[in-house]
């Protein structure tokens, strides 16, 4: 009895650790960028400097400079900012484990999709991880990282390729997260294996009187763009498992091509008017019509089932009731029959009037999406789906 209480716990506190870290790590990245694009040079500034800059906060004033390559003397006390970028990617795995690989033969696996086994699919996930770095590292290594725009389009193809790979793979709402996770794993290994390396190589050649390479420097400039501009899609993709028109609709993985723009354009306008640089309004028309499509996309029909059903001409209220005695309510009853489940998922009981009572969750879920039953472990088709889709609290 005690076994679940004690993973939901896991679970709470893992996700609260995540989403602490994941707020310190964007916090200091946005403010990092933002500080860096509004240098200003000015009359008698030091030299090697790019410009500095005059900020006030919680009631004192700030004077901030940079410098092009590194100072001419190292400070006594030097701030790494790393271990928040860290911490974000070690909870989020953590996360990870507890819930989807914990739990992989419900969240991460569709028997519909491809039929695997739970340590199939953790072992595919974590190789799909890891190669997705080792790609994008060479790419920002080979002759196309020289150029910035050739290199952005090159990773936007790969992660939108790997997008629509893992919904041949994955449930919609594993693949989602398997691309956010991807992303993040990016980001962190940017950190971890490029800029903090490039800087305590600055740092050493400093300490041997030595002038630093500003290649150094360059190329830690370049991946830190990188996790600005990435920021916003992933913490869409790290959220869209709660959302089923997301995660778990046919075209999810064009959604995650939108975003990806969307992103992009939101970043672009900050960072453009924090450099002073004419503000690009059209960002916020670009990303108002990604969103559209997205909602326009939600609407195609659930991720999982060959072919879309068609939509039944009359619905009655003994269909859904049949259907959802027969496909939810092992789970979603008062005292739930299905093994290991103590009590109805998030207290959504089906029996009686709690069908009418969750008729936009039951047609959100399992009718408009597939997020429900998860990994179609009791088997609804498509036809009924559809039935679903087309029912209305209203009918009698």
């Amino acid at each position: 009895m005690m076994e679940p209480i004690l993973w939901e716990w896991i679970n709470a506190l893992a996700r609260w650790l995540h989403v602490v870290t994941a707020i310190a790590w964007i916090g200091s990245s946005f403010y990092f960028i933002h500080l860096d694009a509004s240098l200003r040079r000015r009359a008698g500034a030091p030299a090697g400097t790019a410009g500095d800059a005059w900020q006030i906060h919680g009631g004192g004033f700030y004077h901030m400079t940079k410098y092009m390559v590194a100072p001419p003397q190292l400070p006594e006390e030097l701030t790494w900012f790393k271990w928040e970028s860290y911490a974000t990617w070690l909870s989020g795995f953590f996360l990870m484990c507890v819930l989807y690989y914990r739990g992989a033969d419900l969240f991460l696996i569709d028997q519909d999709v491809m039929a695997l086994g739970p340590w199939q699919a953790v072992a595919i996930s974590v190789a799909a991880l890891v190669a997705g770095w080792v790609a994008y590292d060479l790419m920002c290594k080979s002759p196309l990282g020289r150029n910035d725009r050739a290199l952005a389009a090159a990773g936007f193809v790969l992660l939108v390729a790997t997008a629509w790979g893992m919904t041949k793979i994955f449930s919609g709402r594993g693949a989602m997260l398997q691309v956010g996770a991807l992303m993040a794993t990016m980001m962190a290994c940017n950190v971890f294996m490029i800029i903090i390396p490039n800087q305590r190589k600055t740092v050493a050649a400093l300490l041997r009187g030595e002038t630093p390479d500003p290649s150094l420097g360059k190329k830690g400039k370049q991946r830190s763009l990188h996790n600005n501009y990435l920021t916003l899609p992933v913490v869409f993709l790290m959220l869209s498992n709660h959302y089923p028109l997301v995660s778990s609709t046919r075209y999810n993985w064009v959604m995650v091509a939108l975003v990806l723009v969307v992103g992009t354009a939101i970043r672009h306008f900050f960072n453009s008017r924090h450099a002073g640089k004419p503000t690009p309004w059209w960002t916020w028309g670009v990303a108002a019509a990604g969103m559209l499509g997205c909602v326009w996309l939600s609407t195609m029909g659930p991720a999982s089932g060959d072919t879309a059903a068609a939509t039944p001409e009359k619905v009655g209220y003994a269909q859904v009731e049949e259907i959802v005695a027969t496909r939810c309510s092992m789970c979603h009853a008062a005292q739930p029959v299905w093994d290991g489940i103590a009590t109805p998922p998030r207290g959504v009981v089906l029996e009686g009037d709690g069908i009418r009572r969750h008729a936009e969750q039951i047609r959100l879920q399992a009718g408009f999406s597939s997020a429900m039953p998860p990994a179609n472990i009791t088997g609804i088709t498509p036809q009924e789906r559809a039935v679903l889709a087309a029912w209305s609290g209203g009918i009698k």
